[in-house]
């Protein structure tokens, strides 16, 4: 097992952010995304290997509620473009209602070969600013890594 680093995370997630740059958060971005770092890509192993080791290590997902495991690794930051990051292990569950302000960027890591995130399975999935969702892992469990802009997320009721 590789000892985790949250400093290690956010230069591999810097990657990431480099790329998307100041990108409008809309399916180009998300297309661009998946070609660029696919799930085989050596940054999506490195970013997956990083997370599991977080978890291990007791430094990622360290609290829970609902059947969810969660936690916020590292706050808003210019390193990352001004992105925060929360990693979050769900298996089979929906999560909280809420907004993305400012959008949203996911990362998709399978621990269950078909896992599934909002029905999807691709590894990125970008909502723009305004976008709203009950997070869903179906069909196995996975980790869901979530670049938040500003760090600004909304929890609410459905509409």
């Amino acid at each position: 097992m590789t000892e985790f680093s949250i400093d290690q995370l956010q230069a591999l997630l810097k990657t990431v952010t480099d790329f998307m740059g100041d990108s409008p958060l809309d399916q180009a971005l998300e297309d661009r995304l998946n070609a660029k770092f696919h799930a085989d890509s050596d940054t999506v192993k490195a970013i997956t290997a990083a997370c599991h080791s977080g978890i291990d290590a007791g430094a990622l997902c360290q609290h829970e509620a609902g059947g969810i495991k969660f936690g916020r690794a590292i706050k808003p930051t210019s390193e990352l473009g001004g992105c925060s990051v929360d990693v979050v292990y769900m298996n089979n569950v929906k999560g909280p209602y809420h907004v993305h302000p400012r959008g949203e960027i996911d990362l998709l890591i399978p621990i269950a070969a078909d896992a599934k995130f909002d029905g999807r399975s691709c590894p990125w999935q970008v909502n723009g600013a305004g976008s709203q969702h009950a997070p869903t892992v179906t069909d196995g469990d996975a980790l869901v890594l979530y670049l938040l802009p500003n760090g600004e997320i909304e929890f609410t009721r459905s509409t």
